[in-house]
């Protein structure tokens, strides 16, 4: 149980690096891109055989393409040749739907190559000033050629021929620059880590300004981006549906609302961890009492 005595800024800060200790304990060799049709020239890109990093969207027009997150670092010559097999098209714009080093670590290659990188301007303010990881040690801020030259506020688009990315901030819901992007011409919506996966819960980086009422309404905006045709690209695992996104908030709401009331109730954050608010959720995130407990955590330190 020594793992549930660290603090929540201690959590925080395992959130924020655990990406950086999954990609030095992984042979990507092994890694296989997996390349899904969405239909109207898009594509899911995810990895069998490992953890490549968050899933990648690409959209394909006739002078080039749109790409959402670029996955870790070592995956960008797979990533290049499973595009390769669809076009011959460059990689025009790539988008970072938040800073995490799993979903921009691609960025570095991708733009030495040319593709403009697009982002909220949280996600530039953070990759230029990292924080200190859970050793305390700070990493160098992200090379020149990985930080996003195109920065938006609110909202923005990209086109390229016969493609349009729509963009949208989703303020202090997974961390304080996340972004979805939606396709209108093929109605596919990538929601970056916002909806992680189909499973388990969507923890907040509270060091990177993360906290559970902006995942709340976060999920109320692409909710409303989404109808029932909707292919949604999650920021990890399989694709999802509008019908999975309700589904997620509803349980972030249920135990949102039973944090909040132990909390305002006067109760610890040990004693509402120990009362178990998400036990009767937990087996349909297929959560264990770790993952469950670790979110109760982070829910406790951001809930008003």
């Amino acid at each position: 149980m020594k793992y549930l005595a660290i603090t929540t800024l201690g959590l925080a800060a395992a959130l924020y690096t655990a990406p950086l200790f999954a990609q030095g304990q992984q042979d990507f060799s092994k890694i296989q891109v997996q390349v899904s049709d969405l239909g109207h020239n898009t594509y899911m890109l995810d990895g069998v055989g490992g953890n490549p990093g968050g899933n990648v969207t690409i959209a394909v027009g006739t002078n080039g393409v749109i790409m959402v997150d670029a996955q870790f670092a070592p995956m960008h010559d797979k990533l290049k040749a499973a595009i390769a097999k669809i076009t011959n098209q460059p990689v025009k714009y790539l988008i970072n739907t938040h800073y995490h080093g799993d979903h921009t670590g691609g960025n570095a290659a991708f733009g030495r190559e040319g593709a403009i990188i697009v982002a909220q301007e949280n996600v530039k303010k953070r990759l230029l000033n990292p924080q200190p990881g859970a050793n305390g040690q700070t990493p160098p801020p992200a090379p020149a050629e990985a930080i996003p030259a195109q920065v938006y506020r609110d909202k923005t688009a990209v086109s390229i021929g016969g493609r349009t990315a729509q963009i949208g901030h989703l303020p202090n819901a997974h961390t304080d620059g996340d972004s979805y992007v939606y396709f209108p011409e093929a109605n596919v919506l990538a929601t970056g880590d916002l909806n992680g996966a189909q499973r388990n819960y969507t923890n907040p980086d509270i060091r990177g300004g993360g906290g559970i009422t902006g995942i709340i309404a976060g999920f109320d905006t692409v909710i409303k981006v989404a109808n029932d045709q909707t292919k949604v690209v999650p920021g990890h695992g399989p694709l999802a549906s509008k019908a999975d996104l309700v589904a997620t908030r509803a349980v972030l709401v249920k135990i949102r609302d039973r944090v909040q009331k132990m909390k305002a109730a006067g109760m610890t954050e040990d004693q509402v961890v120990a009362a178990k608010p998400a036990a009767d959720v937990q087996a349909q995130r297929h959560a264990d009492d770790m993952v469950s407990d670790r979110f109760v955590r982070l829910v406790y330190e951001t809930v008003k």
